[in-house]
């Protein structure tokens, strides 16, 4: 693996989200000196907070698996995740939803989702849950470290026994054909497929590969953090503050510093902070643009659908939700070709709708009841351009709700008393590129080795993290992409201890 060379005792993090904190951790826990830069008044990133008429809306992502990801960032400076944030155990992961009016809860537990999928579609389909999930566990065994927790300097470094045993699993296939030899119930194979979407990819064209999204989903468990998603982040902010980070929220980066290959200071609006290297968590094009240097690809860069999402504070809710369901309408393949081709909005979505007020009442006001409806839909570059979203996006969001209550939820529209409409427009004002919070898509192009890397050329000391590169989209994935980032400056850290917690007083304060 490729390092940093040279000193790195003070390394500059650009960005609080969870790349950068993530980073972070493991930089301190390394004994860096690392000062953070965050634009924003705190931490968070696309993992925001926002207050609305009382409401405590998370305005990024809302499922969060794999937690143990998590633990290792805090462990690495003597800290404990259950000792930072209350993770809640979701029963049941999901709520599914079929345009047929059927509907099933998908459960992490293996005997008690086999009896759920049993009484759905029959014994036979529980036959075929219960050996889809032992293969889902063989195919994250055999990709979690050689495949997800790597750093790439040449696709040479797929050529190992595990690529073999990948193979014979069946990973190079196409998605929807593996989750198919197990499940002939076309709506049980949406369950375990559409996880594709936050790939990028349809599930007809999608690697058989992801499905260790399904794994991370419906095998390890899905969580929600007491207070909400922000919660994590803020989580980490003071830990890495208790081990001696210096924390600048509210202040851009402008520029930096060079000399010849080296990045030596981080510029911004406040003045000029020197450092030894750098890891730089902004989208792709802010951070080759900061670099000054933009990476050689041999095809175009592609990037995964949008998101339109209506955070929706009710003065009531409905028994058919759970924490998370998913509203599957009738429309498959026609449904990707219009996100990923036409560009057209689609016309039989299929949603997700989270309910973060049913296991934390306190997001809302009392009696009051929280909803967050997302809706995929194309990127700016292949659908409307931002600027047409001015105009689309009042007509979209009264579609949703039509479709909504047509779909059960009565009332759905009169029972609205504060809401926010996100859409492609506002996530490219916020920065991301083509309108889409969701990033590089992972076509084979685009994963392992191919995936933009997290070292540019040209630039000794300056290293990418976040969702455009290693390893990819997702909450578990950005954080190991900070984690990649961080050993990349300091080394492998086979056999090195975790850096033990002091108390706050006894730290440097990590200026510089």
């Amino acid at each position: 693996m490729r390092t940093v060379p040279g000193r790195t005792d003070h390394v500059v993090v650009v960005g609080a989200g969870f790349a950068g904190l993530s980073a972070a951790l493991h930089l301190l826990g390394a004994g860096r000196e690392v000062t953070l830069v965050e634009r924003d008044a705190g931490p968070g990133g696309r993992a925001g907070r926002m207050e609305l008429g009382g409401y405590r809306v998370d305005t990024g992502p809302t499922v969060f698996t794999m937690p143990d990801i998590l633990d290792e960032a805090f462990a690495a400076v003597g800290e404990s995740l259950r000792d930072r944030v209350e993770l809640i155990p979701l029963h049941p992961a999901y709520r599914a939803l079929f345009w047929d009016g059927s509907g099933i809860d998908v459960h992490t537990e293996a005997d008690v989702m086999a009896a759920e999928v049993e009484r759905f579609a029959g014994a036979r389909e529980a036959r075929g849950y219960l050996r889809m999930r032992e293969w889902l566990g063989r195919l994250y065994a055999v990709q979690r470290r050689r495949f997800i927790d790597a750093n790439f300097d040449s696709p040479a470094q797929l050529l190992h026994p595990d690529l073999v045993r990948l193979a014979a699993l069946g990973g190079f296939g196409r998605l929807d054909r593996a989750v198919g030899r197990f499940l002939a119930d076309e709506r049980l194979r949406r369950v375990f497929s559409f996880q594709a979407l936050y790939a990028g990819v349809p599930p007809s064209r999608a690697l058989a590969a992801y499905a260790v999204i399904a794994y991370m989903d419906t095998v390890t468990g899905v969580y929600f953090p007491r207070g909400g998603m922000h919660a994590v982040p803020a989580a980490m902010a003071d830990a890495a503050r208790r081990a001696g980070a210096d924390l600048r929220f509210g202040e851009a980066v402008s520029g930096l510093e060079r000399s010849g290959g080296r990045v030596t200071a981080v510029l911004t609006e406040h003045g000029r902070i020197p450092c030894d290297a750098v890891v730089l968590t902004p989208e792709l094009p802010a951070a080759y643009g900061l670099l000054g240097r933009r990476p050689r690809r041999p095809v175009r860069t592609r990037h995964s659908p949008s998101a339109v999402i209506l955070h929706a504070g009710t003065d009531r809710t409905w028994p058919v939700l759970g924490h998370h369901t998913l509203s599957f309408g009738s429309a498959w393949s026609g449904t990707f070709d219009e996100l990923t081709r036409t560009g057209a909005l689609m016309t039989d979505p299929s949603l997700l709708v989270t309910r973060p007020t049913a296991t934390d009442p306190a997001l809302a006001p009392p009696g009051r009841h929280l909803h967050y409806v997302l809706a995929p839909c194309p990127n700016t570059e292949i659908g409307p351009g931002a600027a047409h979203w001015g105009e689309l996006g009042p007509a979209y969001r009264d579609a949703l709700v039509a479709e909504l209550e047509r779909r059960g939820l009565t009332g759905f529209g009169d029972s609205i008393d504060e809401e926010c409409l996100v859409t492609p427009a506002d996530w490219t004002a916020q920065g991301h590129t083509v309108g889409t919070p969701f990033s590089v898509s992972h076509t084979f192009a685009q994963t392992g080795p191919f995936r933009p890397r997290n070292l540019v050329r040209g630039t000794e000391n300056a290293v990418l993290a976040g969702c455009g590169t290693t390893p990819g989209v997702g909450v578990p994935p950005v954080l190991i992409s900070g984690k990649l980032a961080a050993l990349r400056i300091t080394g492998p850290a086979a056999g090195r201890p975790s850096r033990a917690a002091a108390p706050a007083a006894a730290r440097p304060e990590g200026t510089r």
